[in-house]
């Protein structure tokens, strides 16, 4: 058994893909859009760019995600993706990266558990 992690976007999941890449080292191996689907007639030409499923590989992790319509997105609440770096200055770049446009809830600081550690959303 195998547990995957499956993210949902408001319509910003290339440009988040593209950001991990750029800036984590990332790599995508898959982005499919819903009008490059075999059979996209009846894709509304609003979706036709909106991804419908892409899967990245950060480190040894790979996440999966897509798309959703405005109306059943929602930021995401009460879970985490955590980040684990081999130094403080490499958590003090992602840290810069992350809350340039993100939202802060734990400003970066040293814990009893970690030399450097923050929670941001972006």
């Amino acid at each position: 058994m195998k547990l995957h992690t499956y993210l949902n976007y408001g319509g910003n999941c290339k440009q988040a893909f593209e950001f991990y890449e750029q800036h984590l080292g990332g790599k995508i191996t898959m982005m499919m859009t819903h009008g490059e689907q075999p059979d996209s007639s009846q894709v509304p030409p609003d979706w036709r760019d909106a991804v419908l499923h892409a899967r990245i590989v950060i480190g040894e992790t790979p996440i999966m995600a897509a798309d959703i319509p405005s109306e059943r997105f929602q930021p995401m609440r009460s879970a985490y993706l955590s980040l684990s770096v081999d130094s403080s200055e490499e958590a003090e770049r992602i840290h810069s990266l992350l809350a340039d446009g993100g939202e802060i809830f734990m400003p970066m600081r040293e814990t009893f558990f970690a030399h450097r550690f923050q929670h941001v959303a972006r």
